[in-house]
């Protein structure tokens, strides 16, 4: 695990807590003697991740220096997500091929995901969460931002997108890569991209409702996640 860490079980599922940069949690690999479990990051360091074949073109490099945000690349798809320390939920949650969670059809790999955080939603008051079972829906920004976009698994409540989801698949099991913002501001991102002004001001305006966030403590959250995974 990178920087400090610390582990237990729930159920028969293995849970790491640990703290450090974004990098080196994205540099994680599924390893060939995969288990279920749960690693819970707590970045110590603000950082914009891009999508693994999202061009770096995307980005103001410059933008990114000022505010002292590192630049990251995921091994999964989708747009960019800004990771901001004490105010976003970084989960990542590993299935051996052959689980009972693991679905060979990758467009449906995800769903028991999603009602895990659907369950969790609810214990934590949220009761109008919904899972998304469709295909993926994109939009003009989602090529851009991540949570402009909807994917299978995702968790949305009131029609905005609260859970975001991507996923690495190797022969030996996957590995699904959660976030959930505790606010929902697209402003702070969108001024790291490669953006005018005007670009900047009609993607705010796109971008307000199409999220939201979770204003609980990053602890109960993990807590009451912890508590809706599957047992045997």
């Amino acid at each position: 695990m990178p920087g400090d860490s610390t582990g237990g079980m729930a159920g028969d599922w293995v849970v790491n807590r640990a703290r450090g940069t974004a990098a080196d949690f994205h540099a994680r690999e599924v390893v060939e003697l995969v288990e279920r479990s749960v690693s819970v990051f707590d970045v110590d360091g603000p950082a914009l991740v891009l999508g693994s074949t999202q061009p770096e073109n995307h980005v103001d490099k410059a933008a990114l220096a000022a505010a002292g945000v590192d630049l990251v690349r995921r091994r999964s798809g989708g747009g960019a997500v800004l990771l901001v320390p004490g105010d976003v939920l970084r989960v990542d949650v590993v299935v051996p091929r052959g689980d009972e969670c693991w679905r060979d059809d990758v467009s449906r790999a995800g769903h028991w995901l999603g009602r895990v955080w659907q369950l969790a939603l609810a214990d934590l008051g949220v009761v109008t969460a919904t899972v998304h079972t469709g295909a993926l829906v994109s939009t003009p920004w989602s090529s851009l931002v991540c949570f402009a976009g909807l994917g299978p698994g995702e968790v949305s409540v009131g029609g905005r997108k609260l859970v975001g989801t991507s996923q690495r698949r190797t022969r030996s099991g996957a590995r699904f890569q959660c976030v959930v913002h505790r606010h929902w501001d697209p402003s702070p991102l969108l001024h790291l991209l490669a953006l005018d002004d005007d670009e900047r001001a009609r993607g705010k305006a796109a971008l307000a409702g199409v999220a939201t966030g979770l204003d609980h403590p990053l602890d109960e959250m993990v807590e009451a996640f912890l508590g809706r995974l599957p047992v045997p």
